[in-house]
């Protein structure tokens, strides 16, 4: 980081490069990002799009690391009922299971998400667009709330969402499954008025 950060934005791409593809960049990589958006405002989207650039980039060696193992390099890291709704979700949506994962900050294990992409063989150009999409949203929300709030309001979100991770988990969980339910319910109402 001390090599990187006076790079500018190289630096910052450098950097969310290393994060995303070889190992996680201590605190993360929204809070070094704030670092950067707080002392120069003017540059916020120019910040995040090369965050957004440099990761995409570093996920695709993790995208190439599930590729060349295949299915049996993912389960070692999932059980086979988890494999399942992950194969689901990219065969009804390959685009949209990669980048909403990519908008959740860590703890969020985006790795195993990163790793299924090549291991469903998803195309490589709509890999990297689905995880820039992503992470442009979620970094340009966290820059946003720092310029608004200041840099504080991230270390104070980021402590909140560790300590509370597996109740916020869990009422994500919920909404989707009454989500799931609630639409389930209306294809079953709208079967039974065709079927009279």
């Amino acid at each position: 980081m001390a090599v990187l950060k006076p790079l500018g934005f190289w630096g910052l791409g450098g950097l969310a490069f290393v994060d995303a593809g070889l190992f996680p960049v201590p605190p993360t990589m929204d809070l070094v990002l704030i670092g950067y958006v707080t002392t120069a405002k003017s540059k916020l989207l120019l910040y995040c799009f090369v965050a957004a650039v440099g990761s995409s980039l570093g996920s695709l060696i993790r995208y190439s690391v599930g590729r060349a193992g295949g299915e049996l390099f993912l389960l070692k890291r999932i059980n086979r009922e988890r494999y399942e709704k992950i194969r689901d979700r990219f065969e009804k949506q390959e685009f949209l299971a990669i980048a909403i994962p990519a908008m959740i900050p860590p703890p969020f294990p985006l790795t195993i998400f990163e790793l299924a992409g090549g291991v469903f063989e998803m195309k490589p150009l709509l890999f990297a667009a689905a995880i820039f999409s992503g992470k442009f949203i979620r970094y340009l929300a966290f820059a946003i709330l720092a310029v608004i709030y200041g840099p504080t309001i991230l270390h104070s979100f980021s402590h909140e969402l560790h300590t509370h991770f597996s109740l916020i988990l869990g009422g994500v969980g919920l909404v989707m499954m009454v989500l799931v339910l609630w639409v389930m319910r209306k294809r079953f109402a709208r079967q039974r008025a065709n079927a009279n």
